[in-house]
């Protein structure tokens, strides 16, 4: 990186950026938009980074400038184009340009929308959630120990056969069966939501009494195959309910 980038990351908080080495393609409508052997994987959040594509590598004639102006405190303005690809299916502002930014490596990049696009592949494998962090691994490991949930005082989920999943600088989540799950008190939601490394999850809400916790618990039906050993298992987000592991509370 140069002197300009380093002195920008110490000031703009943890926004970071590194050269990837992957192949990675975006299609809309079926049509190719950009092609690149050369992506930049730029952290906008601490946990998960985003694909920018030099700009050589993206076919700018499917852009079209629609005025707009997107601002970043860390990454400066962007402006906003438009993605006419495939039949005359468009994407309003999906991709921008960060002409002047602060990071000179951005500068002549193109960040494109992950959900504006239908497709993405990195090299011949099509994915379907954003980029994986190079520095994060899971591990998934079974476990012996008693973990009890409560939600207001009522125990919702009991297990001596957890799964324990450890993600890099996260903290741990307990998988429990749903044999194991009063699930009597659990209701689906329509929420999902998408991870690199485990795929989509499904949501449900807890009644306890009058009083309903929406989204509390969650579950993978068809997880990525490196996360296969939390198949079906339901684990409850820690700060919204009382985790207790062999009888201590988890702070």
């Amino acid at each position: 990186m140069t002197a300009t980038t380093t002195a920008q990351r110490q000031t703009r908080g943890r926004v970071r950026v590194e050269q990837g080495a992957k192949r990675i393609r975006a299609y809309l409508g079926g049509e190719l938009v950009a092609d690149t052997t050369r992506p930049l994987l730029v952290w906008e959040k601490p946990y998960y980074p985003t694909y920018y594509f030099p700009a050589a590598d993206v076919r700018t004639e499917l852009l079209t400038p629609d005025g707009g102006l997107a601002h970043s405190p860390s990454r400066g303005d962007a402006k906003t184009y438009s993605i006419q690809a495939g039949s005359g299916q468009r994407r309003a502002g999906a991709a921008l340009h960060y002409e002047q930014s602060p990071f000179d490596e951005l500068r002549d990049t193109i960040r494109l929308d992950w959900n504006a696009l239908d497709s993405w592949f990195e090299e011949d494998e099509e994915v379907f959630t954003p980029a994986r962090d190079p520095y994060a691994r899971i591990d998934i490991l079974p476990s012996s120990r008693r973990v009890r949930i409560d939600i207001d005082g009522v125990t919702i989920a009991e297990s001596t056969k957890p799964r324990l999943l450890f993600e890099t600088g996260l903290p741990a989540r307990y998988y429990l069966p749903k044999t194991d799950v009063r699930m009597d008190l659990l209701a689906p939601t329509e929420t999902t939501s998408n991870c690199p490394y485990k795929g989509q999850a499904e949501y449900w809400s807890a009644t306890i009494g009058e009083t309903v916790h929406p989204d509390i618990a969650w579950s993978y039906r068809t997880p990525l195959p490196e996360s296969q050993k939390i198949t079906g298992l339901v684990c409850f987000y820690p700060e919204r309910v009382d985790i207790y592991v062999d009888g201590q509370l988890v702070q």
